[in-house]
């Protein structure tokens, strides 16, 4: 080949290569930096005649939404494990970056918000659940991104409001995106697999982290900074993702339930959000005083979650109070233990026993109970059934 065919064969392959480059990507009108659209590759049409190709089976859809936290996080440099911006980063370029994703699933993103967890309101809850029903209508699961410091609070309301069965799965991290060692690429990556794999259907919202994932009700987060953070005290996790295995060792009581029963009464495309309940929770310790129970139902609570002592006891000053706000007020409790596991049994006159709900979780149950009903055995029948992680099993 002459010196002049080599040049203009180089040529063309530079043309070829910078074009291939340039075309992948079409952004539709309007879509928002925050949104993954879609990829479209150009293609040319088959000649006439020509057999069609044979179809591959479609991945499932996995949609992304994202609400900050650290998983979105910059680290100040790349071994800031501690020193970063928390929801700084945007979910279509997170996932951007993660590899053979689209072996797993087709991926779309959308940016719900971008902020700590601890910054969204009960009210903001209320819109992003809606968003993820919204979402299962399209799309075959959906995973939401967010910040660890009330994740499982997050995970808890999406699991009592969200009506699709459909997989729904919550992660984030404990380490900035950008900081060397991260677990927020794993951690996003192994819950697109989780929700694509369809295996957690009826399980209601479950959180994943740390390649093993926990039933939203049970789930608490128990250390500070460490990766292993979230634990399912004596029950433990539901299963664990290794590689290609999603395997699961145990279910979620609601995942028994026959597809009739199986919705909570909490549907909140039925109510405005200022009808949404205001619930409190009451800690105990020694001497505790009657103050914070006043100052909740002076303030307008509904309800009040207590945090007892044990199995759920509480200081003479406060149970003083509590009387006196059943008295006066009808506000109903719910009575839990500070322990960090195990029931309270605690019931009576406007009291209901919170059970193995920590003070956290109950306080969501009681704040939707008291959003769609004011009648004390409905709630708590429904603290008994929906609220309560018995398992029954039926004649064989």
């Amino acid at each position: 080949m002459s010196t002049m065919s080599m040049k203009v064969m180089k040529a063309v392959l530079a043309l070829g290569v910078t074009a291939a480059a340039a075309a992948p990507i079409v952004r539709l009108p309007g879509a928002s930096a925050a949104e993954v659209t879609g990829t479209v590759i150009s293609s040319t049409p088959a000649p006439a005649g020509a057999a069609a190709a044979p179809t591959a089976k479609a991945l499932p859809k996995v949609e992304v939404i994202a609400t900050g936290g650290t998983i979105a996080g910059q680290s100040a440099d790349a071994t800031s494990f501690a020193n970063y911006r928390a929801g700084t980063l945007l979910i279509a370029d997170m996932v951007a970056e993660l590899p053979n994703k689209e072996k797993i699933a087709q991926v779309s993103t959308y940016q719900f918000g971008n902020s700590g967890s601890s910054a969204y309101s009960i009210a903001d809850l209320y819109d992003l659940s809606l968003r993820v029903d919204q979402a299962l209508k399209t799309q075959d699961a959906v995973v939401v991104t967010s910040g660890t410091d009330t994740m499982e609070e997050i995970a808890y309301f999406l699991d009592l409001t969200v009506r699709s069965s459909k997989p729904v799965v919550v992660t984030g991290s404990m380490r900035p995106w950008t900081v060397i060692g991260s677990d927020a690429q794993a951690n996003l990556y192994n819950a697109i697999k989780l929700a694509a794999s369809g295996k957690t259907k009826y399980f209601g919202t479950v959180l994943m982290l740390n390649d093993e994932f926990h039933a939203a009700r049970e789930v608490t987060k128990s250390n500070a900074y460490r990766t292993d953070t979230f634990v399912t005290p004596e029950l433990g996790a539901l299963g664990y993702i290794d590689e290609a295995g999603v395997r699961i060792y145990r279910a979620p009581s609601r995942a028994l339930l026959g597809a009739a029963d199986w919705n909570t009464p909490f549907d909140l495309s039925k109510i405005a959000k200022p009808n949404l309940a205001k619930v409190e929770i009451a800690y105990s310790y020694q001497d505790a005083g009657a103050g914070a129970i006043a100052a909740f139902v002076a303030n307008g609570a509904d309800g009040i979650v207590t945090a007892g002592t044990g199995a759920g006891g509480i200081s003479r000053a406060m149970g003083a109070e509590r009387t006196a706000a059943i008295k006066d007020h009808d506000t109903i409790f719910v009575s839990t233990t500070r322990t960090g596991s195990g029931s309270s049994y605690s019931g009576g006159e406007n009291i209901i026993a919170g059970d193995n709900l920590n003070a956290a979780h109950a306080r969501l149950m009681l704040l939707l109970s008291l959003s769609f009903s004011e009648d004390f055995d409905t709630i708590k029948g429904w603290f008994e059934t929906y609220g309560s992680a018995q398992v029954s099993v039926p004649e064989k």
